[in-house]
């Protein structure tokens, strides 16, 4: 399927690896130009060479990068003194870390609030009026399907990231959407990167099991019997940039294999 946005300029963070490339990929590979953003230099150009190389790369489409940490006021400035206007923004940073509430302080909070919550915020807010004035854009935010079931080890991404949801049920639902404009999110659930790693080592740590007792457990409580592969997300934040999802905004679009249920 064409999807429609061959030579547009997406802005895709935290691409270095995992999701985040999973997405980068499968925008390139549509023809997509992309500026990919992640804090560590020289994975991120190692990754960017593979983005190049990939052999259903088209021609035309570019692959640009930042070394920054788009999570801050510097990183943010440095990431659009190459390039301001951008068609597609896919906001991603690494969740924060497992544990228990009673040990987070107010710093904990903020810093999760500033990577999870404040940083796409301030991202839409620097990239929609430009996309509604060309008439078409796309922002999908990767946030975690702990927004509909959350995860007691996982308070702070619990709670930083619903508030983004809230917010951008609100947002999506303004005169942008009449603009070209969708914004939405894209909710995974158990993924095979080093994001599931971490919390497979916490639970395993926790509950004294070893860690491949935990991802056996964990894949056979997952309908789909496995976890989910960058490749497979990737496909779906490609869709939801296309020209196809034009009439989906403010969704939050689950991918965990059927492990929530969900209500009809």
């Amino acid at each position: 399927m064409d999807l429609g946005i061959a030579g547009k300029w997406a802005l895709v963070c935290g691409a270095s690896k995992g999701l985040g490339l999973g997405c980068a990929q499968a925008l390139v590979r549509e023809g997509v130009n992309v500026l990919i953003v992640a804090r560590g230099a020289e994975v991120l150009e190692a990754t960017a060479a593979k983005l190049i190389a990939d052999s259903a790369r088209p021609a035309s489409a570019s692959v640009q990068f930042v070394a920054a940490d788009i999570t801050t006021v510097e990183g943010r400035a440095a990431v659009f003194a190459v390039r301001k206007d951008f068609d597609i923004v896919v906001t991603n940073a690494g969740g924060p870390p497992p544990g228990d509430f009673r040990e987070w302080d107010r710093d904990a909070w903020i810093k999760a609030l500033d990577a999870n919550m404040l940083t796409p915020i301030e991202l839409i807010k620097a990239t929609v009026d430009g996309m509604a004035a060309r008439g078409f854009g796309r922002i999908v935010n990767i946030t975690s399907s702990s927004v509909k079931a959350p995860i007691d080890i996982l308070g702070l991404s619990n709670g930083a990231r619903s508030g983004l949801t809230g917010f951008v049920a609100g947002v999506a639902r303004t005169k942008l959407a009449a603009q070209g404009v969708t914004i939405n999110n894209l909710l995974p659930g158990k993924f095979d990167t080093d994001r599931i790693a971490t919390t497979v080592r916490a639970a395993a740590e926790k509950s004294g099991k070893s860690v491949e007792e935990i991802r056996r457990t964990q894949q056979a409580q997952i309908p789909a019997g496995r976890f989910g592969t960058p490749d497979e997300f990737g496909a779906i934040c490609a869709f939801l940039c296309s020209t196809h999802a034009a009439y989906m905004t403010g969704q939050n679009v689950l991918a965990d294999g059927g492990a929530y249920p969900g209500s009809f």
